[in-house]
């Protein structure tokens, strides 16, 4: 088993370390307090290819492999893990469409979500159906006219990351009646702007302050069929493979975050002095410093294998994405916790990135499946009659 990357990730990762440092680290500091929505760097972005990574080549994408993304999201989250978040959730919904949409969601999206040009946010969450995602609520009723072929929207979504500055909505709503769970929903590639969808207020968050977070609400919003991604019913399975991949790029953004925070706490501790000398020479810190190398390696390889194999279609794939997700998510809060603690009083103030990373990476332990349902995942996989030796 080969460790090391190829020559071509290695190009990934240096054309995405390069656009990081160069676009995004710069002004990562004034996005998050002046809460701005970095558009025109996102485009940038796409026009590098970042924003359509592994959508298919066919609809104008990069058609990379998951592990490939895993790469560059790294980089991009060590210069701004808020973005980076917000790209990699763009790069999910944009798979989505592309691989799933009609001719005409095609022609009408895709060619400008793989660049960058237009932006969409992913719309499952709802104020009652968070964890339980099969339990939601908003409804596309078709119209019933024989002249018409649309579906009527009602409903709502909350915590949607970009809501009222994305171009597109991948949602997903119940098209079956209210006691077909997961199999009665299915999902929609939908214009921002139809009649009928209004947003509310930018919720003040704790970080991810670079992107917008928005409830969304349809009111007899009329959507026509041709929008629609894939069958009637098919929804809930959509959701659940572009949140496979969701979880490793999430999981990346930690990492990424983490690998920042660490790099500033090595520095940090060889230049500051106490008691005559340099942090860096108490062996206290030292081993702390070694554990979070340690345990950031560990993530950064978890992360790795979950994406090669989602890229395998193996088996067991979505429990290798939840087990990944949960580690790396943990853990790369964790090592920013302990970089802000070696940098002491410095790492709360604002003047250090160290906090601003802790407060964007917080929320990854939330979204995308708590942490607690990943573990809930993994359990009744190795609980499965038979399963004993199936995850090693």
């Amino acid at each position: 088993m080969n460790f090391n990357l190829s020559e071509e990730q290695r190009a990934f990762q240096d054309a995405a370390r390069a656009f990081a440092e160069g676009e995004m680290a710069p002004h990562a500091a004034e996005w998050d307090e002046e809460k701005i929505f970095p558009r025109d760097t996102i485009a940038a972005a796409g026009a590098m290819g970042f924003c359509g990574m592994y959508s298919p080549e066919a609809q104008g994408g990069m058609g990379m492999s998951r592990l490939d993304a895993t790469i560059v999201l790294e980089e991009l989250a060590a210069a701004c893990s808020s973005t980076a978040a917000f790209i990699s959730i763009h790069n999910m919904a944009t798979w989505m469409a592309c691989t799933w949409g009609t001719e005409a969601v095609h022609t009408e999206f895709c060619e400008q979500l793989v660049t960058g040009e237009k932006l969409a946010s992913y719309c499952l969450t709802e104020p009652n159906a968070g964890s339980d995602a099969g339990s939601i609520t908003t409804k596309a009723v078709r119209d019933g006219k024989a002249e018409s072929d649309d579906y009527i929207l009602n409903g709502g979504k909350s915590f949607i990351s970009g809501a009222g500055s994305t171009d597109v909505l991948v949602l997903m709503a119940r098209t079956g009646d209210k006691d077909s769970g997961a199999r009665g929903i299915s999902a929609f590639a939908v214009p921002a702007d139809l009649p009928g969808i209004s947003y509310g207020k930018n919720e003040a968050k704790m970080g991810w302050n670079s992107q917008p977070t928005r409830t969304i609400t349809f009111e007899d919003v009329r959507v026509p069929a041709q929008y629609r991604l894939g069958e009637e019913g098919e929804g809930f399975k959509i959701a659940m493979k572009g949140i496979d991949g969701g979880r490793i790029n999430i999981a990346s953004c930690s990492i990424g975050a983490a690998q920042t925070t660490l790099n500033h706490a090595q520095q940090y501790i060889q230049e500051r002095k106490q008691f005559g000398k340099p942090l860096a020479a108490f062996q206290a810190l030292q081993f702390k410093l070694a554990d979070m190398v340690t345990e950031l390696v560990a993530a950064r390889q978890m992360v790795r294998l979950a994406a090669s194999k989602l890229d395998q279609n193996d088996a067991d794939k979505s429990t290798y994405c939840a087990m990944a997700k949960r580690f790396a998510t943990d853990i790369g809060f964790q090592v920013c916790n302990e970089a802000l603690q070696l940098h002491g009083g410095y790492g709360y103030l604002r003047e250090y990135p160290i906090e601003r990373f802790l407060r964007d990476a917080r929320v990854h332990q939330i979204l995308e499946g708590t942490n607690e349902i990943m573990r809930v995942i993994v359990a009744r996989r190795i609980l499965e009659e038979g399963a004993t030796d199936a995850i090693r």
